[in-house]
């Protein structure tokens, strides 16, 4: 399959890799990988075309956008088989990522119409007198992005959406894992752009090894670093990056948590529990991994969680019965059930579970976990739950607020005061009331604190990030001295 190289359909140089199908591994396509000279080709290619962008009127950005988000939903079949094939997500939780994937757009083309500027009341200050002031927002330049294996289109769009929306060109480097649905939202953008009189050149899409990576940490002609990923990684490539000057947005996920109090309706806090750690088969950056319940309402809670996540059907994921799809890999799988294995050697309780096979992970809950066990420590990245018994709602702020679990919170609650309370000790991107830690929509400003993040998502708060502000001060010329003659009627309007 052709990469994506300054707008043009160009094969890898730098040999070949399979994308597989993680339910039983079939070989779903086989795509190029990007040489150090493509990559070249794409600078360079963004480089140039960060002009023509920026001069475009935002009105002309946002058209470019709304096509998009159109020809999203004109394949939006084909798009959702193609994610359930690389990410064996089900089916049904595909075609909720391609309706979201052309909202994103949507929403994307709205903001670049709001970008704007202030008037600055400069003459309030003696000094200021005779001057007026206007503050406007311009894009700061070439984006480079790189992208997880897990939401394959929608955080391509992401991306995508507001660079363009910014007015900035844009390089994805997609998950090797999951390259397909970056390469096809790469297409129909730069044929939106062909169509739209835009340069196409700003768009590049390069499935590539880390060697060629690394271009996009180094070159100075990237102007913003995104990066949504592991924290470890993160974090390594975002210290190189700042050294070229950089913007740095960082997405990298954590071990969330959610309370649900004694006040709580517990069925329903059960039932989205039950959603919250399964999705993508527990694979997402917010997922509901650590549960906090009150020990008034745990026994009434652990039932129906329990009877809830049993309900789940693990198979595979284009059968729309199929509820929890396979893990990305074997080896994903494997480590997990290991640390699965290690705490219930430790101690802890096994609720519900059962033996992997291959990458099929039954949902599985424990309880009776500590902080010495991964599964409580460390993000899990699996269909994984724990539940834990807390006393005092001060206990589980501190627990919920652990190193490590800086993006979401969720809570349980019909207690304003506690709201309040979360709101005000958490360190945390996002407290979520009445829902679970992994609740989002793509409007909402989204990351984290500490090493779970630097900067949100979320299209108006993206776009910004990609641009800098720059101040006009207009000094007012005296008016002309006047005769003082009065005018005549004649003169008068």
């Amino acid at each position: 399959m052709a990469l994506v190289v300054a707008g043009q359909d160009t094969l890898g140089t730098a040999g070949t890799f399979d994308v597989t199908f993680p339910y039983d591994s079939t070989v779903v396509a086989t795509v190029g990988a990007a040489s150090a000279a493509q990559m070249n080709s794409a600078i360079a290619g963004a480089a140039a075309a960060a002009g023509p962008l920026s001069a475009a009127a935002p009105f002309e950005r946002a058209d470019v956008l709304r096509a998009v988000a159109e020809a999203i939903e004109r394949d939006a079949v084909d798009l959702a088989a193609g994610v359930t094939l690389e990410t064996g997500k089900p089916i049904t939780e595909a075609e909720v990522e391609v309706r979201r994937a052309a909202t994103t757009m949507r929403l994307a083309a709205e903001e670049a119409t709001r970008i704007g500027g202030t008037v600055e009341p400069i003459d309030a200050v003696a000094g200021g007198e005779g001057r007026w002031a206007e503050a406007r927002w311009f894009p700061l330049g070439p984006v480079a992005a790189i992208t997880p294996f897990n939401s394959p289109l929608n955080l391509v769009a992401h991306k995508i959406g507001a660079a363009i929306a910014a007015g900035n060109p844009i390089i994805v480097k997609p998950a090797p894992a999951t390259p397909l649905s970056a390469l096809s939202l790469g297409r129909l953008t730069v044929a939106s752009l062909d169509d739209h009189r835009l340069p196409a050149a700003a768009v590049s899409v390069l499935p590539c090894g880390d060697d060629v990576a690394d271009r996009l940490v180094t070159d100075r002609r990237i102007k913003t670093f995104q990066f949504t990923g592991s924290t470890g990684v993160g974090w390594q490539l975002a210290s190189r990056a700042v050294l070229t000057s950089k913007r740095l947005l960082l997405e990298l996920g954590g071990n969330g948590a959610t309370i649900v109090h004694r006040d709580a309706d517990v069925a329903h806090a059960a039932a989205r529990c039950s959603i919250g750690g399964f999705l993508l088969a527990g694979q997402v950056c917010a997922s509901v991994q650590r549960i906090l319940v009150h020990r008034d309402v745990a026994d009434t809670f652990l039932s129906a969680l329990v009877g809830q996540v049993r309900t789940h059907v693990l198979g595979d994921p284009r059968d729309r019965r199929t509820t929890l799809g396979p893990m990305i890999n074997a080896a994903a799988a494997s480590r997990a059930e290991r640390w699965v294995a290690d705490a219930v050697a430790a101690g802890a309780e096994l609720l519900v579970g059962g033996p992997v096979r291959g990458t099929l992970f039954p949902a599985t809950v424990l309880t009776g976990t500590d902080t010495t066990m991964q599964v409580a420590c460390e993000e899990v990245f699996a269909p994984v739950v724990t539940v834990e018994r807390y006393d005092d709602f001060d206990e589980a702020i501190a627990e919920a607020d652990r190193p490590g679990s800086g993006l979401q919170v969720g809570l349980f609650t019909s207690d304003l005061t506690l709201v309040r309370r979360l709101y005000s000790a958490a360190h945390v991107g996002s407290v979520i009331v009445n829902d679970v830690n992994s609740w989002r929509v793509d409007p909402m400003p989204f990351g984290g604190w500490g090493t779970s993040g630097y900067g949100r998502e979320g299209l108006r708060r993206e776009i910004r990030q990609q641009m800098d502000e720059r101040l006009l001060v207009q000094t007012i010329p005296p008016r002309p001295a006047t005769s003082g003659a009065v005018p005549t009627r004649g003169d008068q309007s």
